[in-house]
């Protein structure tokens, strides 16, 4: 008998949880397809935080806040076509809890881009005052919550039964600053891409692939709203309830890709630098533990530079051509500014003026001419009939088959087969 009533009590109680909770997600085509999306950005969330934490990389804690963004972003439609807008308590969930962080997200892939680049990131209270927007949309929902709730103790702010998070002037002012921080991310991108080209001879293989990517993906999020508002004015339909799920479909789509990639994104900077948004030049090259007392001064903007045949710049570029050419040093793949200028015991900043205004080029460009002439020196001697066009590349400095087609183009104008039928 005992046996008997416990059975019928985990019955009861299974029953109970089954009719309270089993309408806490009803499953259909919309909500279904978005769960898959939701489920995977909060997996992939955690994987980068694991892996942030693993191996101790600031990067991916900001994309992985970035993807769990993303995620909450879909989950009001997802749990709309769920059933928790027609359902309580879930409905007051879904008012008082703000999913959409439209205000969070800029500053978030703004800081994300500047941890990637640059090693030497830091957040600190002048970054912190970036999500100060966003903190003042929690506080304005909050408030709502307590006047609703403590104060009135019925609707006030929700008597129209919409939810804060599409009220537009939220949904436009979260669009503008999203824009405002993708802008400041392709310019922090154009001064890195600028300054790697200025002190490393491997800068092709620098994140150059992967930053472009998800900014381009960031680009098509911020797109996909105007696109659909477009659409919206030509098909009404896309403006309906189910019409929007095709703009969540999309959205979801590009942060699955985000995620994916940048997962899979082995690569960070390793040079540090500090810069102005205010100034073009110059800029601060750090040396690896940040010290004041090593700070180098870098002017990016080579391509301003004219020729000058002052006696100071022209016995250093004789002195930086003899070295390099009788100790090789554009063999090594990883050759830095910093290595030439401790070869010639001097700083990177008379180094680098010197290639600016002796060579007429800026360092990336200057030492893969040397690994050029490396290559067409063994064209000459025949060894591409003994070796590969890829191993002749390596030995001359190069670390991947990309860069050096490229260099190889600019340089001569040829492909490296194209070059050689010409021998």
């Amino acid at each position: 008998m005992k046996f008997n009533l416990n059975v019928l009590q985990s019955f009861k109680i299974n029953n109970y949880f089954y009719e309270n909770f089993a309408m806490l997600f009803q499953f259909g085509f919309y909500s279904s397809v978005l769960l898959i999306f939701f489920t995977q950005g909060i997996i992939y969330s955690v994987l980068l935080l694991a892996k942030a934490v693993k191996i101790d990389n600031k990067s991916n804690y900001w994309l992985s806040l970035f993807i769990f963004l993303c995620s909450l972003y879909i989950a009001p439609w997802m749990l709309g076509f769920a059933g928790w807008y027609d359902n309580q308590p879930y409905r007051d969930i879904l008012f008082y809890t703000p999913f959409q962080h439209l205000l969070f997200v800029g500053p978030i892939i703004f800081f994300y881009t500047q941890s990637l680049l640059n090693p030497s990131f830091k957040f600190s209270k002048k970054e912190a005052l970036h999500l100060l927007p966003g903190f003042t949309y929690l506080m304005y929902i909050v408030a709502i919550w307590i006047y609703d709730k403590f104060i009135l103790g019925d609707y006030y702010f929700y008597k129209d039964g919409m939810d804060k998070d599409f009220d537009d002037w939220y949904q436009k002012l979260g669009l503008l600053s999203m824009i405002v921080y993708f802008i400041l991310s392709i310019r922090y991108y154009n001064v890195y891409k600028k300054l790697m080209l200025q002190v490393v001879s491997y800068a092709d293989s620098i994140l150059f692939k992967w930053i472009k990517t998800y900014l381009i993906a960031f680009l098509l999020m911020l797109l996909l709203p105007i696109i659909f508002d477009i659409m919206g004015y030509f098909f009404p339909e896309m403006k309906s309830y189910q019409g929007s799920w095709w703009f969540y479909l999309f959205f979801s789509i590009v942060m699955y890709y985000i995620a994916i990639t940048g997962y899979s994104n082995p690569i960070n900077s390793t040079i540090p630098f500090k810069m102005s948004f205010f100034d073009k030049n110059p800029i601060l090259l750090l040396n690896s533990n940040n010290s004041d007392e090593t700070e180098t001064i870098i002017d990016i903007q080579y391509e301003t530079f004219e020729e000058k045949n002052s006696p100071e710049i022209a016995l250093w570029k004789s002195k930086i051509e003899t070295i390099i050419q009788e100790e090789k040093l554009y063999q090594n793949p990883e050759l830095t500014l910093a290595d030439l200028a401790k070869k010639l015991e001097t700083n990177a900043s008379i180094i680098s003026k010197t290639i600016n205004q002796g060579f007429q080029m800026n360092f990336n460009d200057c030492i893969n001419n040397y690994r050029i002439e490396a290559v067409k020196n063994s064209f000459a001697n025949g060894e591409h009939k003994k070796s590969t066009l890829l191993g002749i590349a390596y030995d001359s400095g190069f670390n991947s088959k990309a860069t050096f087609n490229r260099a190889f183009k600019k340089n001569t104008g040829k492909t490296p087969k194209e070059f050689i039928e010409t021998l």
